[in-house]
């Protein structure tokens, strides 16, 4: 499963790069070994809205009673938004596997071939995918991607007879891109 996870956010960076943005990050939520779906974070404003978007993907971990979260995103993106330094390498593709004890840190790091420049001066890059550093336990995790992982595994008390259909209406509202699996589809 693992391996299917990082081939399908390697391909969603290397397309997103392609038409010249950075894919949001992203949580793919795990109950019993059987994904949940994918979820993209929200359109973020710079500073305190950042780091609150992207800690919310939680929320539908938490609904789903997620025993595993894999997240996403970009070093230099989420620094960016979020306000923080950037801590290398970047660029680079991180994803934390994390478990309610413990998570284990994997970082891609790529290199940008320039494809094109649109006329409003957005580039169109394609990654040049860096041998990959050692996975990391427990390693050091950016603020919001570490509340993200905590707030994971904490269940949401939701006085409703579906928490999760309603948190997943309630975070599309919010903004969030939503793509269930079947099996977790309503």
């Amino acid at each position: 499963m693992w391996d299917a996870l990082v081939s399908v956010a390697k391909n969603a960076y290397t397309a997103g790069l392609g038409e010249g943005t950075v894919p949001r990050p992203l949580i793919m939520p795990l109950v019993h070994g059987e994904l949940v779906g994918m979820i993209w974070a929200r359109p973020l404003k710079g500073g305190q809205d950042a780091l609150t978007g992207i800690a919310e993907l939680a929320n539908i971990a938490a609904a789903a009673g997620a025993d595993e979260v894999v997240l996403a995103w970009e070093t230099h993106d989420v620094a960016t938004a979020c306000e923080l330094p950037v801590v290398a390498p970047a660029p680079c593709l991180n994803m934390v596997l994390a478990h309610r004890d413990g998570h284990v840190l994997h970082q891609f790091p790529y290199s940008e071939e320039l494809l094109s420049l649109s006329p409003e001066g957005r580039a169109s890059v394609a990654p040049d995918w860096r041998p990959a550093p050692a996975p990391q336990p427990d390693a050091e995790l950016v603020p919001p991607i570490q509340a993200a992982v905590n707030f994971s595994f904490i269940p949401l008390e939701l006085d409703h007879p579906s928490p999760f259909g309603v948190t997943v209406v309630l975070m599309e509202e919010d903004g969030y891109r939503v793509r269930l699996t079947e099996a977790f589809a309503f």
